[in-house]
């Protein structure tokens, strides 16, 4: 058994159901009992914890006056039949009307309260809880402090890894908090348990992923699946991490999957809403919408799926979704990402910034850095996006796309194109396959007047890829050569691929100008975005 049950009795005996759940996915998709237990079983298994979170879920939840007032009426009693005083759990109270406050927002009230318990008088559920509290009032060093201690009684409680990982705590000095030697009953499984070293490559891969080690992150959770076949909780992990950088389809497959396991999982799901769009499968979103909403209508994912479905009818109410999806959670950081999309297809990026900015504070990732380069430069504060730029670049030095976001900021200006080219070849060169800064490069090529090299280029990756964007991109150096018939072959392959394609169906029009002879439009002058910021240019050479 690579999961000792013992640490799931203790998950459930101490509340933290939520934990519970992501072990039991473990737990149900183990290789050493996959030949011995049906999947109608372990589906069973896995529907028990879930039942149990949702028990959890539905109890009714007192306010703080009300649990106050309630004690106090039973003390006030003379009934022989009433409880006295002595026999109440102070600490179970304040742990109670601390829980009142947190499912009303209203975390400083909680945290004080929570306080009040002595420290050696915290359970792993009160540990947990004043780490989620710290946190959330930014006490970084009290929270990690709180976290740990839930891990040092039960290395399991996959919350806490993740919350460590994520403030910053080595892997390594995760590892040191598990227990080393386990109690005389479950030795045996311990020692199995000890051995198949599971749990410290978890621990490896988030502290990967906080740290924008995504491929390294990918690795690990593929190393871990290996053990643990069909487990749900991993696979949405890395399906998670496909999406921030770009890797669409290998994301759709992984949520796809999770969702013919388990169609009731909400989880990331918001994520695989917004790779539907970007793939332009409405039939498919507005299933995955509509499944949502009959799960669990409170969820902050229902709200930001709901956010990207509305996105194309209505940006105002799309807006207003993903404002809701921060309201019921502030730390739910794909609510700030759509949030911040939203704000710049409205021409807002003033205010696209700041949503931007939110999910960085949060846990900054690609798509925040991304999202703050291109606000910077839709309101030319060239300045602002080439530091955020960097500042990816520093946080990822193996990341292709940040080295294009440095990219993008240079091709902006007339003066920074070469230096453009150099780091959109360096992209290349990192990671040869990536789409992104070839498109870019090709563009570069078309600007400065050299469309066969952008040709040449496009075409060596139309061999591998049947992208859309690809044949949209070939098809306007085409049109821009007046090559027409090859430019309307590639816009008609980009609407086969995708019928949805907008950029595609704008060209096509412009083609069809074109071919009547008719001028489709007067072109455009390039803004001179001339920056001079020299000082960090030693710096920037380097990180090539």
């Amino acid at each position: 058994m690579d999961v000792p049950k013992d640490y799931m009795t203790t998950l459930l005996d101490h509340g933290l159901f939520a934990s519970a759940q992501m072990l039991g996915c473990f737990l149900v998709s183990s290789s050493s009992i996959s030949l011995e237990t049906s999947p109608h079983l372990k589906a069973e298994n896995l529907h028990t914890y879930k039942q149990a979170l949702h028990c959890h879920r539905l109890t009714p939840k007192q306010n703080a006056s009300a649990v106050r007032s309630s004690l106090s009426a039973s003390t006030r009693s003379s009934s022989p039949n009433s409880f006295n005083i002595s026999t109440i759990n102070e600490n179970e109270v304040k742990f109670k009307i601390a829980s009142s406050h947190c499912a009303l927002n209203e975390n400083r009230a909680a945290l004080l309260e929570m306080e009040g318990v002595p420290s050696k008088a915290r359970n792993l559920q009160m540990n947990l809880m004043m780490g989620k509290l710290y946190r959330n009032s930014r006490h970084t060093r009290a929270a990690i402090t709180s976290y740990k201690e839930c891990l040092r009684h039960c290395p399991c409680i996959i919350e806490a890894i993740i919350a460590l990982a994520e403030l910053g705590v080595a892997a390594k000095d995760i590892i040191s908090l598990f227990p080393q030697t386990p109690t005389r009953g479950a030795r045996s499984t311990f020692d199995h348990f000890d051995s198949s070293r599971w749990l410290q490559r978890y621990v490896e891969a988030q502290c990967c992923i906080a740290s924008n080690d995504y491929k390294g992150g990918l690795e690990f959770f593929a190393e871990i699946l290996r053990r643990f076949p069909n487990n749900i909780h991993i696979l949405l992990e890395m399906a998670k991490v496909e999406a921030i950088i770009g890797k669409t389809e290998e994301a759709i497959t992984n949520f796809e999957k999770v969702r013919s396991i388990d169609p009731y999982v909400i989880t990331y799901m918001d994520e695989y809403a917004m790779l539907l769009k970007l793939k332009s499968d409405y039939s498919k979103l507005n299933k995955l919408v509509h499944d949502l909403l009959n799960i669990d209508p409170t969820r902050p994912e229902i709200f930001v799926a709901l956010s990207v479905l509305w996105e194309r009818k209505d940006e105002r109410g799309a807006l207003s979704y993903s404002e809701k999806s921060i309201r019921i959670d502030e730390r739910h950081i794909p609510g700030y990402i759509m949030k911040g999309n939203l704000f710049l297809s409205m021409n807002r990026p003033e205010a696209a910034v700041v949503a931007f900015r939110g999910a960085q504070e949060l846990r900054p990732d690609l798509r925040s850095y991304q999202g703050l380069v291109r606000s910077y430069l839709a309101i030319s504060k060239i300045k602002e996006a080439l530091h955020a730029a960097r500042e990816a670049m520093k946080a990822m030095p193996q990341s292709a796309k940040a080295l294009k976001l440095v990219g993008d900021v240079h091709a902006s200006n007339t003066t920074g194109r070469e230096k453009a080219k150099k780091f959109y070849e360096s992209a290349l060169r990192l990671e040869p396959g990536y789409l992104g800064a070839a498109l870019a490069l090709a563009e570069l090529h078309v600007i400065e007047g050299r469309n066969g090299d952008a040709v040449s280029l496009l075409e060596r990756y139309l061999k591998d890829w049947a992208d859309d964007s690809l044949h949209v991109k070939l098809a306007q150096v085409f049109a821009a050569t007046n090559m027409l018939q090859d430019a309307l072959s590639h816009y008609q392959a980009a609407l086969r691929i995708n019928p949805q394609n907008e950029a595609a169906k704008k060209g096509l029009e412009r083609l069809e100008k074109q071919l009547k002879g008719v001028d489709p439009d007067a072109p455009e002058e390039d803004e001179d975005n001339d920056v001079e910021d020299a000082d960090a240019d030693q710096e920037e050479a380097e990180l090539l």
